[in-house]
């Protein structure tokens, strides 16, 4: 029986600190191939060098040690990806988050022009729409969907405009509320979800998003600042129009996105 690798010899070989490896073996993540009872000295094998990589990726991912184990000890590599992806596709939800917290607060912290809000009248029309009661949590694939299933439907009409979206005021102060996505074009189709749905008249304070939605809540609250200083008031569902939509461009800073209140002057 050869001697084996000590412990120096691999972290040498692993670029791994003996620290870090002596915790993979407290917590039975990597186990020495051996441990001399005399001496207590852990000896590695070669074959070991992969697995002690792969530990030290999924650990720098945070992956957490439970899944760790789960994923070292799944025999099927299709099934080891697919565990790897699942967390990868968290960590990914979670930057998409912290990226948008950080846009918001660089916003907040740096002195803007104030926001160049116009007043327009928005006539009644029928478009193309789905609607549905969504929770805020769903909006993004409620409305990918939606709009893909919209899309579809309108294939062959003469399009009038940019799509937009309606979101009920209580989308965002109860959590759940009802949301409406359309497309106005020539003869709306009745298929599957889409239907007919008029927009009512509306008196409409508006100001142009620019760039990536991460921030766009701060837009909207610069938007309701206006509408306040002016002495108006909000009378129905938040309504954007996609001017230039992520469909159209995969360029973030492209992207334009004008948002509307509508209002109504108190006494």
């Amino acid at each position: 029986m050869t001697r084996g690798l000590t412990i120096g010899e691999f972290a040498e070989l692993t670029h791994l600190s003996v620290r870090t490896l002596r915790r993979y073996h407290e917590s039975r993540l990597l186990e020495p191939e051996r441990v001399d009872p005399a001496s207590g000295y852990r000896y590695y094998t070669s074959a070991q060098i992969p697995p002690a990589q792969v530990i030290h990726r999924l650990r720098e991912l945070d992956v957490p040690l439970a899944e760790v184990r789960q994923i070292l000890a799944t025999p099927d590599a299709a099934t080891r990806s697919e565990l790897v992806a699942g967390h990868l596709r968290r960590l990914e939800a979670e930057l998409d988050r912290t990226r948008g917290a950080v846009a918001s607060l660089r916003q907040l912290l740096t002195p803007g022009t104030p926001p160049e809000v116009a007043l327009r009248s928005a006539p009644a029309r029928v478009v193309a729409g789905i609607t549905g009661v969504v929770e805020q949590g769903d909006v993004l694939d409620w409305y990918a969907a939606a709009m893909t299933e919209l899309d579809a439907a309108v294939v062959g009409h003469e399009r009038l405009g940019p799509p937009g979206g309606h979101y009920a005021n209580e989308l965002f102060s109860d959590g759940r509320g009802s949301v409406l996505v359309y497309r106005p074009v020539a003869d709306p189709p009745e298929r599957g979800r889409v239907r007919p749905v008029e927009l009512p008249a509306a008196e409409l304070a508006t100001v142009v998003h620019h760039g990536g939605h991460d921030d766009i809540d701060v837009t909207y609250g610069r938007l309701g600042a206006w509408v306040v200083d002016h002495a108006l008031a909000v009378d129905g569902p938040v309504h954007e129009t996609y001017l230039v939509a992520p469909s159209d461009t995969p360029d973030r800073a492209a992207w334009r996105t004008e948002l509307a209140w509508p209002i109504f002057r108190l006494t």
